[in-house]
């Protein structure tokens, strides 16, 4: 496994970076607890130290997995990497902004965004008490609360840094405008955003800017859902609860097949799996420090972990981006 410098701070993670969305329950897909803890500690085994969740994946369960994953273990050789801002239990009394509906058939759940520096410190206490941990290695803020000034967020990040409860702090989803505005509040090591071969819209802006001011891209959504593994093509249909079904329309469908086989023979020729090779490719892009990737198992983590093992020359990259290109 290759790591890598979060920013200026004091991180190193893995190039892939254990993504635990899928392991919150049923409005995350769904897993089996053994499933995820197997996963969660074949990760470990296999390189990937460090662990990216949130409060809000499993309303708290995917952090309380995590924290029993890594008991026992040498708390030191892994990073753990969770969120704030997504508040789902009516504590912040109506204040904050009005995000989406979570949960499904009749039972909807309002989500707000909010990061206040009273609920930044207080969902802190909550996360680390699920996760078993006296302190977390990089806090991000879930996504931008437009109600809240980006300073009064930054104060509270900065403060629990210097309280030794956070190692370094991080932002989700801000743009470039974003980051300046928290720039002189505090030193930011990371900003989580959405990228992949079907959604690179931030190399125009973001992460340009991200390498000027040495700050971390950690790239979530690789995959996009499963849809470049290949799976949604080979086995043609989706539950119909699932969450896939609406996002999948956004691309053009038959160009992503034709994509996707176009390359699969280079998969085939370094020995690896299409989910194994477009991780890779995606860890080799400019400006990308961490990649995020899901497993649902124990087989799972391995295989994303060997991702690292393949090699791509200038030609093979050139290769890829050309069919790319056509999408």
């Amino acid at each position: 496994m290759e790591y890598r410098k979060l920013g200026d701070s004091p991180l190193e993670l893995p190039a892939i970076t254990y993504g635990a969305f899928a392991i919150g329950g049923n409005m995350w897909g769904g897993n089996e607890k053994q499933d995820s803890l197997d996963a969660i500690r074949a990760s470990i085994d296999n390189g990937v130290t460090a662990l990216d969740t949130a409060p809000f994946y499993g309303f708290g369960l995917s952090e309380s997995l995590i924290g029993e994953a890594i008991k026992g273990r040498d708390r030191s050789k892994i990073q753990v990497l969770t969120k704030f801002g997504l508040v789902w239990d009516g504590s912040n009394a109506g204040k904050g902004e009005f995000f989406f509906d979570a949960g499904d058939g009749d039972k909807k759940i309002p989500v707000y965004k909010y990061a206040s520096k009273q609920n930044v410190i207080k969902e802190t206490e909550e996360s680390l008490k699920r996760l078993g941990t006296d302190y977390i290695d990089l806090l991000q803020l879930h996504w931008p609360d437009g109600t809240t000034p980006i300073p009064e967020t930054m104060e509270a990040l900065d403060l629990l840094v210097q309280q030794g409860k956070i190692r370094a702090a991080g932002v989700s989803n801000y743009s470039r405008e974003q980051l300046d505005m928290a720039a002189p509040a505090i030193k930011l090591a990371s900003d989580q955003v959405a990228y992949s071969m079907l959604n690179r819209g931030i190399e125009q802006e973001l992460v340009p800017y991200a390498l000027e001011h040495n700050i971390g891209i950690i790239a979530y959504s690789p995959m996009e859902r499963g849809l470049l593994t290949g799976k949604y093509f080979r086995e043609g249909q989706l539950k119909n609860d699932d969450h896939r079904n609406g996002y999948f329309g956004q691309f053009e469908l038959a160009k992503v097949k034709a994509f996707l086989q176009q390359i699969e023979p280079l998969a085939q020729d370094k020995g690896a799996s299409l989910a194994q090779l477009v991780l890779r490719w995606t860890t080799l892009q400019p400006g990308i420090t961490v990649v995020l990737a899901g497993a649902r198992n124990a087989a799972q983590a391995e295989s994303n972990a060997r991702a690292m093992d393949i090699s791509l020359d200038a030609g093979e990259l050139a290769f890829i981006n050309a069919a790319l290109d056509k999408l």
